[in-house]
């Protein structure tokens, strides 16, 4: 048998035996699956809101940075900061239990400024919400959508 046909047999019996041609180790196992995502909000963990987000919502332009965080008063509420172009108010919020994402806006830390309240997007996993963001000050209201950083193409 040609010296090439006899390494090809044993390189496929390795294979075949779950060792690599290289050294003698085990392949990886496969991966395993990805669990599935939410049906809505209400089962996200709050951890899954932590992190840095982008916010746009109609007639403000451009794209807004949020980032959120444990809210150090309130279990299973985040609190954090939106950037928009250099302004910045506070946010406040948490996921009700029917799974909507409300937050509150603050300008000066005391008064409420704005009000967001969205759904969390079917099969986005947490994360792209849509809503409406209502300016307390005059009472207009604006779509948003919420997506995680780096989710816009």
């Amino acid at each position: 048998m040609p010296r090439v046909a006899i390494l090809l047999v044993a390189v496929a019996s390795c294979l075949a035996a779950g060792v690599s041609a290289q050294g003698n180790a085990a392949l990886p196992a496969p991966l395993a699956p990805s669990p599935p995502c939410p049906a809505n909000a209400a089962e996200l963990p709050v951890t899954a809101l932590y992190g840095v987000w982008e916010a746009r919502i109609d007639d403000q332009g451009g794209v807004a940075e949020v980032r959120l965080a444990r809210h150090p008063d309130y279990e299973g509420s985040v609190r954090g900061t939106i950037d928009r172009n250099g302004v910045k108010a506070q946010l406040a919020g948490d996921i009700d239990d029917e799974g909507n994402l409300n937050l509150d806006e603050s300008q000066d830390g005391r008064a409420i400024s704005a009000v967001w309240s969205g759904e969390m997007q079917t099969a986005s996993c947490g994360r792209e919400f849509k809503g409406i963001w209502r300016n307390t000050t005059n009472d207009t209201t604006h779509p948003f959508i919420l997506r995680r950083a780096g989710g816009w193409q």
